[in-house]
């Protein structure tokens, strides 16, 4: 395979990380194994407040990039927004750290907030209403996914400069089509990183039929009811699955991959998707600087 890191491969990201903007991480000093001194860059936590036409709705803990996409995001999937609802205004004070979205359709959540049900998101997420009626009905379109278009974005993402590869602590989110990145965002919680990229193509019009998903994260029921909520038919992720997120994958026909790293993936939802043109003699392994971050992968 070749190296597409050298080829400026990532010429189609539209957005992608920024590991030198000095406000997402900081410098900190302290001693290694050996006692011996150390310096090293930890990435920032900061709260943000959301807020939907004037009624608060969370305080999210984030890096602090892309306000704006992040807060409609989080409000199309967690369904306060419908996807053909009109965004009259969106106001973001850093000062006050909020952001306020506008809408021409009232909007009033406060029986929903009464019912939101905890989930495994990082720093307790939440899911409001019915989590089931995203999955119910849906039919995803039925797009290809090639292997050989896999092994390329792993290794075209594995070697993009970002947050994750200079501190760590941190997951990534990759929007895709076929073997080219699109999106490619950044936070402390995984579900954030997804809001952002759910925020970003609801703002700039793109489609999502057919694209493919990329997380860092746990393929946990939340990840694949945002997915599925999102319109995109395949998931895949570096890290594992937990028992509901594969049922609610099937259920959807979501093609669902996870522990994808090197030459290995496995697939439990979704396989007629995937078309297995890729020689594998031609794969490398996954380079040793990702190994040793994968132990926080799964956090």
């Amino acid at each position: 395979m070749r190296n597409y890191a050298t080829q400026d491969y990532y010429r189609d990201l539209r957005v992608k990380p920024n590991p030198d903007d000095q406000r997402l991480s900081v410098g900190l000093t302290g001693v290694d194994h050996t006692g011996a001194s150390i310096e090293t860059r930890v990435p920032v936590e900061r709260s943000l407040t959301l807020f939907l036409n004037g009624q608060e709705i969370v305080t999210a803990m984030t890096i602090g990039d892309y306000p704006e996409d992040l807060a409609v995001g989080y409000f199309l999937n967690q369904g306060m927004l419908r996807p053909d609802d009109k965004i009259t205004g969106i106001d973001y004070d850093a000062d006050l750290s909020l952001v306020v979205v506008r809408t021409k359709r009232k909007t009033n959540y406060e029986e929903k907030l009464r019912k939101r049900t905890q989930t495994s998101g990082c720093a307790q997420g939440t899911a409001f209403g019915d989590l089931m009626d995203v999955i119910d009905g849906i039919r995803l379109p039925a797009c290809e996914l090639r292997t050989s278009w896999l092994y390329r974005l792993m290794q075209t993402i594995n070697t993009i400069p970002s947050l994750y590869l200079e501190a760590g602590a941190i997951h990534g989110a990759v929007l895709c089509w076929q073997d080219k990145p699109l999106l490619y965002m950044e936070d402390v919680g995984r579900h954030n990183a997804v809001d952002k990229i759910a925020g970003y193509m609801h703002r700039h019009g793109i489609s999502a039929g057919d694209k493919i998903f990329y997380t860092t994260g746990r393929l946990t029921s939340e990840m694949i009811i945002k997915t599925v909520r999102m319109g995109i038919p395949s998931l895949i992720s570096r890290s594992g699955f937990t028992a509901w997120g594969v049922e609610l994958a099937r259920q959807a026909g979501l093609t669902l991959i996870g522990r994808a790293r090197g030459k290995r993936f496995i697939a439990l939802s979704g396989p007629e998707r995937i078309v297995f043109d890729q020689n594998l003699e031609y794969v490398p392994e996954e380079s040793r600087r990702h190994r040793r971050k994968a132990a926080g992968d799964d956090a």
